[in-house]
């Protein structure tokens, strides 16, 4: 696998309505590279992607239903994961992966599988940061303190599939990205999923 570290100092911390001042966010980022992502992919034996708005805005959900696809057939227990309010509107990544021919069952809500994250060797988050924001749960003084969110950061490896390391919708920014088991797969959603499934099928002599 290939990954560059770049240093950033992100100490600016998040905008809050708490008593005090949200917590800043100090680190470094580790970028991958596709090959890393499908490695990763590739040796698990839990897979859960989580999708946010990112995914509906690029279409990335015709390469990510192959991706599941091709795995689950390799004997990964390959899983989505769907915020209530992922997206732009309730139930939106639900109808975009059925278009896209994702089976039901393997479509879970956040309260069916939040608890199975640390039992995860990898998760995919594809275009989604609020949602998966640990400052909800880790920062009282947070604008998004309380909000539920999916545990990613528990995983084993959690990769973020993202165009850059802006931060979402809330304005927040986002603790994850700077964790030292998160790898940052920057770019467009639609591009980076066709460059996995290549990759995977590659892998697989496919």
């Amino acid at each position: 696998a290939v990954v560059s570290t770049q240093s950033g100092h992100y100490g600016r911390g998040t905008s809050s309505t708490g008593t005090g001042e949200a917590m800043a966010i100090e680190g470094t980022h580790t970028e991958i590279m596709t090959d890393g992502v499908v490695d990763a992919l590739v040796n698990a034996k839990n897979v859960i992607v989580v999708p946010g708005y990112g995914l509906c805005a690029a279409r990335a959900q015709y390469p990510v239903a192959e991706i599941a696809d091709l795995l689950t057939k390799k004997g990964i227990n390959f899983r989505f994961g769907i915020h209530p309010v992922a997206g732009r509107m309730p139930g939106q990544l639900n109808v975009l992966l059925a278009e896209a021919g994702v089976p039901y069952d393997i479509v879970l809500e956040m309260d069916e599988l939040n608890d199975d994250f640390p039992d995860t060797d990898v998760v995919l988050v594809i275009g989604a940061n609020d949602t998966v924001n640990s400052a909800a749960e880790d920062d009282p003084n947070s604008i998004i303190a309380g909000m539920p969110v999916l545990r990613v950061w528990k995983a084993g490896h959690t990769i973020v599939m993202k165009r850059s390391l802006g931060v979402g919708y809330a304005a927040v920014d986002n603790p994850v990205f700077f964790k030292p088991n998160t790898s940052m797969y920057l770019g467009d959603a639609k591009k980076q999923c066709d460059a996995l499934l290549e990759g995977l099928k590659r892998h697989y002599g496919e």
